[in-house]
């Protein structure tokens, strides 16, 4: 049976306060980098990118793999600067009507925008969860960058191929 008054050495004391000012310095930066996103989220509702992105990409040639492919691009970077709910709040009730004019599917479309926003959130220099990877993991951001390549470049090449072919999708639907 555990005793409920066992001593603790100063030891022990040092070791557990340590570790509660490392956790509650990790937190702090995981926060700040959220709340950063935040801000971001902010400017670009402020500023109506939004809707200049739908007006630029209303007008594109080349039908829906023109639009497929800019989208990618589009939430890539948006993906790197946002929270992955922000951008869908922001762009989602413009772009998604656009998706669907020009004959793409909207689960197809949503499987695309998530993999791209993805993408976008761990690719350096701006991914907003690759810091708070390297932050928690306690790696030197610059540390982390070659070797997180091979698996962006993993990522990039699933996200063409669900691009490419829809039935990956909404085959069974």
């Amino acid at each position: 049976m555990p005793r409920a008054n066992r001593q603790v050495s100063p030891k022990q004391a040092l070791r557990f306060c340590e570790t509660l000012a490392n956790r509650y310095c990790r937190t702090g930066a995981i926060l700040l980098i959220i709340g950063t996103a935040t801000g971001m989220a902010w400017g670009l509702t402020q500023s109506g990118f939004s809707r200049a992105l739908a007006a630029a990409m209303t007008g594109l040639p080349g039908g829906s793999a023109t639009f497929i492919a800019v989208s990618i691009v589009a939430f890539t970077i948006l993906g790197s600067v946002l929270e992955g709910i922000p951008a869908i709040v922001l762009f989602g009730p413009l772009l998604f009507p656009i998706a669907r004019a020009v004959g793409v599917h909207e689960v197809h479309y949503a499987m695309v925008v998530i993999l791209a926003m993805g993408i976008g959130l761990f690719a350096p220099p701006f991914g907003v969860g690759y810091y708070a990877a390297c932050a928690i993991g306690r790696v030197d951001p610059a540390e982390g960058v070659r070797p997180i390549w091979g698996y962006l470049l993993a990522l990039m090449v699933g996200l063409i191929v669900v691009a490419i072919f829809p039935w990956i999708s909404i085959g069974f639907l």
